[in-house]
């Protein structure tokens, strides 16, 4: 028996669930590993995500050397998916409440909100209660709505707290976390297209196309998104009301960004097609309850944000997906290449998105 076993085995049986059986879930692109767990007291999910930094240290601009994980504010511990969660639950959402925890070494058990996953209900056309999906589509709008009202009551805290009386420090999205992520795209999409790695030249013209993009979205109001809101992390549980049938699962890389990032995650799947028509139809079903419940809503600068930031995501997925098959290995995720580089080529129809467009166009990348 490993070590970590050990630690598992003890933290369950300090937990009441000591004679749980235990059986292994699909796990995602993580380190993270879960598990349902099933005893006298019901069920519940384990989730075991040993802390550490996803990845060696990289150099940046300013000569210092840090993590991937770091740039790019990704959680290196669970401390932040307890601290969002609570903040979810508190909201009225359907985060899973919180059993137990160690947070030191990452174990977590969970309630278990069930199968229903929207990506299983995408696939059979309805969720499993018979759900249509347009229902589906407008909940999760319509969450995304309820958080953002909840979010902006909060008066935009610069942290969460913690069940151990301590605080997690929340994260701006700021410029060289969103550039470190596009340029997955130059250090894995381009080589893999062009057969020849990215040159200096071009990463320099790639990054300064960039910059005033960022800006453009950082004009966007602010809320904290959850960074993963798409089919593969969110539930339906029809038995409950209102917008806690949304189950949320994945959240613990949350950022303080503009409104627009979840929702683009979201109708930009990058797991399960979403038709174009849908995806307008969504995004303007956001933009009226926006208008009438976010106070100072601007359509405009909602949509060119909605625009770049779903680029600068679909920039980072297709890299992501090339790098997890040369280097991790995982060819299974070249199957949605396609699909992230459609959601792409919508995002460069936005004007404010043309430089960017041309410029690809004239390196001879396809979208």
């Amino acid at each position: 028996m490993s070590g970590r076993e050990r630690l598992i085995r003890s933290f369950l049986e300090q937990a009441g669930w000591g004679d749980a059986a235990r059986a292994p879930l699909a796990g995602d692109a993580s380190s993270r590993r879960y598990e349902r767990v099933k005893g006298r007291r019901g069920a519940a999910i384990l989730m075991d995500a040993p802390p550490g930094p996803d990845g060696p240290p990289l150099d940046t601009p300013e000569g210092a050397r840090k993590t991937y994980s770091a740039i790019a504010h990704l959680a290196e511990d669970c401390r932040a998916f307890v601290a969002v969660g609570e903040a979810l639950r508190r909201a009225g959402l359907s985060a899973p409440e919180l059993f137990a925890h160690d947070m030191p070494h990452g174990l977590l058990l969970l309630e278990d909100l069930g199968d229903d996953l929207y990506g299983a209900a995408i696939d059979r056309g309805a969720a499993a209660d018979g759900t249509a999906l347009d229902e589906l589509y407008r909940s999760g709008v319509e969450t995304l709505i309820a958080w953002h009202k909840a979010w902006d009551a909060q008066q935009s805290p610069a942290s969460l707290p913690l069940p151990d009386g301590t605080d997690y420090r929340l994260w701006a999205f700021d410029d060289k976390a969103m550039a470190v992520e596009t340029e997955l795209l130059t250090d894995w999409y381009l080589p893999a297209q062009r057969g020849k790695p990215t040159d200096d030249a071009v990463r320099a013209e790639y990054r300064a196309l960039w910059k005033p993009l960022f800006a453009l979205a950082g004009k966007d109001a602010r809320a904290l998104a959850l960074r993963d809101y798409h089919s593969p992390n969110m539930l339906w549980l029809g038995a409950r009301q209102g917008t806690a049938r949304v189950g949320l699962l994945d959240y613990q890389d949350a950022v303080i960004t503009s409104r627009a990032y979840d929702l683009v995650s979201f109708l930009q799947d990058a797991r399960r097609d979403v038709p174009e028509a849908r995806e307008q139809a969504m995004l303007a079903h956001y933009c009226a309850l926006a208008a009438r419940d976010l106070p100072g809503f601007d359509e405009a600068v909602f949509r060119a944000a909605y625009a770049v930031l779903g680029a600068q995501r679909n920039a980072k997925i297709m890299g992501i997906f090339v790098r997890l098959d040369k280097r991790d290995g995982k060819p299974a995720y070249l199957a949605h290449l396609p699909r992230v580089a459609s959601y792409f080529k919508r995002d460069l129809e936005h004007p404010a998105l043309a430089e960017l467009k041309a410029w690809l166009s004239a390196l001879g990348v396809t979208a």
